[in-house]
């Protein structure tokens, strides 16, 4: 094998075979190049056979793409090697062996719709109330125990003496009863009743550890509980496993990853080694260097600097905007330029956002200005199920006849109106060539519906009053008709989850857009804004391959890179979020998520937030992120509005300075944030103090691209490394 093509850690990493070793891989470093080629080598080595080798992954997709790339690079040599998901693995070892544990080896596997399906069943039998024990939240509380191998008995026993758990216990004791009695298992137990199956029986897990000579684990930051076990199992006799992660791309902690996983490696594997991948391939300097120093502020962390041989780059770009509009507008406008000045493809371009409700006026604006665009890995604005559901009733109280969208929700949210009656409707109404809206209206003189006379005339009667209570001129209040009258707004108010917090996000904001409407017609009228909404629907019929904008979540883009990056809402409350305000954990999750979108640009990238945003309902008036605040001001260019005053002789007024702007802008931050310049007056050997880490020495003081770069060892936390010009660090007294 010829080593000249990769870096000196590259290298290194290829080469070492035998024991526990953590591949630390920095954003753009090559890290599936590495396990590609590492994978090969051991195999060119004769150090193990292919069916010697696991390579665990978290996305089919991934798993597909290090398969055909260890087959392109050896052929059939590779065949034989265990390359899959965790699922995909645990259901290999499970359909053999686990007659052991009393359930037939063809089992049934569950699906998120059959485990509501039937812990709904299991709280009717134990007379528990929905609303007090919502089933989405009463799976989570259960996968959660999963999670952490607390068996039913273990659970009750936990949580003894507490009312509430002790019937969350119960319901999870009979909820995996009637799970065993079905000879089926959800998705946490694929992999937890691996892990029970090797504690249980020595032989078996014996088996699979001789069997595997070298464990392979990507994203090893993302690994929960139970995953961490389970490969600390297989690799229980050998020791060969290899890790492969970036701690400062862990951002799935609401899906239970630990990160603590991949920080105590060395804790829990004697001897492991650690290799950092620091040089990356994909981004320029000026974004690497803006993306190191926001990471650094966290303090849990292994540290690392990435740097490049792409050269500085471009600064990267920074606009303030008066409202999501403005914001909306002047991306749309750059991308514009960017195609069609600067020779850029439309696909060259991502929109990374927070949280998908700020998709809305993104989608509008791109609209506007004919930009072709798409929602990778989310839904679509006008298709997510909350906003069709609303179209659907707007579409029925304009043309009750509209069975398809009667359809729709007849039954949403739930009126004991199931498919058989549904079907009956549908025969009635046939047989008298009528609508289905007028088949329910004379419903009680139809024989075959006399059972349900009820519940469709309370239906109908709710759309007819729409109809004649709301102004036709005015869809807002349509809307906001339906979310309350309809029981739609009452249904997510009755479960305390974030993806009903979000439809209800969702659902305001469509409210906004239809005022929106309202204010920039002459005659705004409910037919008129149906039909826009669906203009703006067609746009995106779009071929997945096709030369269109790409607008995604921050948590949806982990893993991809564009040339060029919009990431914006970067405003205190919505990025980060409220709901991590209060946490310095969770806040050192969000600044993840931030590194992770800086860290997706190739060439360009363009920061943004608003100064007020349209959100909950009302205008929320917003300070800049404070993440916008630990990127150094020479990295960065401010692009001013372009709504500046004019002078008395027509002319603008004169343009501020960079650093008039700077200051301005953070000026508006609150009291106690940087606005002056560092002071760079440090030596090895000087004790210092920072506000987070406490008192620490300084080992060593290196020039960074204009910054310096301090290694100090701090007595609490260890050795970390800091930017000096947003360390903030005080000599000790």
């Amino acid at each position: 094998m010829n080593l000249d093509q990769f870096n000196d850690r590259q290298k290194e990493a290829i080469l070492a075979t035998e024991g526990p070793l953590l591949i630390l891989a920095g954003a753009g470093s090559g890290k599936t190049t590495v396990v590609v080629n590492k994978i090969a080598y051991i195999l060119e080595q004769s150090l193990a056979r292919p069916y010697q080798i696991l390579a665990i992954t978290f996305t089919n997709k991934a798993a597909n793409e290090l398969k055909d790339r260890v087959e392109g690079l050896i052929g059939d040599g590779a065949e034989g090697m265990w390359i899959g998901t965790f699922h995909s693995v645990c259901m290999k070892i499970l359909r053999r062996n686990i007659s052991l544990l009393g359930y037939a080896s063809d089992f049934l596997i569950y699906d998120s719709a059959d485990q509501k399906t039937l812990i709904k069943r299991c709280l009717k039998e134990l007379g528990m109330d929905e609303k007090t024990f919502p089933p989405k939240s009463m799976l989570a509380e259960i996968s959660n125990a999963k999670d952490n191998l607390m068996e039913p008995d273990v659970f009750l026993a936990a949580y003894n003496g507490d009312f509430r758990m002790t019937k969350v216990g119960e319901l999870y004791k009979l909820y995996q009863k009637r799970l065993f009695e079905a000879n089926a298992l959800d998705f946490d137990d694929i992999i937890i009743l691996t892990v029970k199956l090797f504690s249980l029986d020595a032989e078996v897990l014996e088996f699979y550890q001789n069997k595997f000579r070298y464990v392979f684990v990507d994203e090893y930051q993302d690994t929960n509980n139970a995953q961490y076990l389970l490969t600390s199992q297989l690799a229980g006799k050998y020791r060969n496993i290899c890790v492969v992660g970036d701690d400062d791309q862990s951002i799935y902690k609401f899906r239970g990853a630990n990160i603590n996983n991949i920080l105590d490696f060395e804790k829990e594997f004697d001897q492991a080694k650690v290799i950092k991948l620091e040089q990356n391939y994909r981004s320029t300097q000026n974004i690497l260097n803006a993306a190191n120093c926001v990471i650094a502020n966290n303090a849990g962390r292994k540290g690392k600097e990435l740097w490049t041989s792409n050269g500085a780059g471009d600064k990267i770009l920074l606009f303030e905007a008066d409202n999501e509009y403005e914001e909306a507008d002047y991306i749309g406008k750059t991308i514009e330029k960017l195609v069609k000045v600067d020779g850029m493809r439309y696909c060259d371009c991502a929109i990374l956002y927070r949280t998908n409700v700020q998709s809305r006026v993104l989608e509008t604006t791109l609209s506007g200005f004919g930009i072709p665009y798409r929602v990778l890995a989310g839904l679509r604005f006008y298709d997510r199920k909350e906003i069709k559901d609303m179209l659907a009733y707007l579409r029925l109280v304009f043309n009750p006849n509209d069975n398809l969208s009667l359809m729709r929700v007849v039954n949403e949210p739930s009126r004991k109106i199931g498919v058989t009656t549904v079907e009956k409707v549908a025969a009635a109404a046939a047989g008298r060539d009528i609508s289905m809206f007028a088949a329910m209206e004379i419903a009680d003189t139809i024989p075959e519906l006399a059972k349900v006379t009820e519940k469709l005339l309370t239906f109908t009667k709710l759309i007819r009053e729409i109809q004649t209570d709301t102004d036709q001129t005015q869809p807002s209040k349509i809307i906001e008709a339906v979310y309350k009258r309809s029981g739609y707004m009452d249904m997510l108010l009755s479960e305390d989850s974030v993806e009903n917090q979000t439809r209800i996000e969702n659902i305001q904001e469509f409210i906004l857009s239809a005022e929106e409407y309202e204010k920039s017609s002459e005659e705004p009228t409910l037919f008129e804004f149906l039909e826009n909404t669906a203009l703006i629907a067609d746009v995106d019929n779009y071929d997945t391959e096709a030369d269109s904008v790409v607008l995604m979540t921050l948590h949806s883009a982990k893993g991809l890179e564009f040339p060029a990056v919009f990431l914006c809402g970067l405003e205190e409350g919505l990025f980060p979020s409220q709901r991590s305000m209060y946490s310095e954990e969770e806040i050192e999750e969000e600044r993840r998520l931030c590194y992770v979108g800086i860290t997706r640009a190739k060439k360009r990238l363009t920061l943004s937030y608003a100064m007020r945003r349209s959100m909950y309902g009302g205008s929320v008036y917003s300070k800049a992120s404070r993440f916008l605040d630990e990127i150094p001001q020479q990295y960065v260019d401010i692009v001013e509005a372009d709504r500046s005053p004019k002078t008395e002789v027509g002319g603008r007024k004169k343009a501020k300075s960079q650093s008039d702007l700077f200051q301005e802008i953070f000026e508006r931050k609150s009291a106690g944030v940087r606005t002056e310049p560092v002071s760079y007056d440090f030596k090895a050997g000087d004790m210092v103090v920072h506000k987070k880490f406490g008192t620490g020495m300084i080992l060593s003081v290196t020039p960074a691209g204009g910054d310096v770069k301090l290694e100090i060892v701090f007595d609490e936390v260890g050795t970390k490394s800091l930017m000096g010009s947003f360390a903030r660090l005080k000599k000790a007294q």
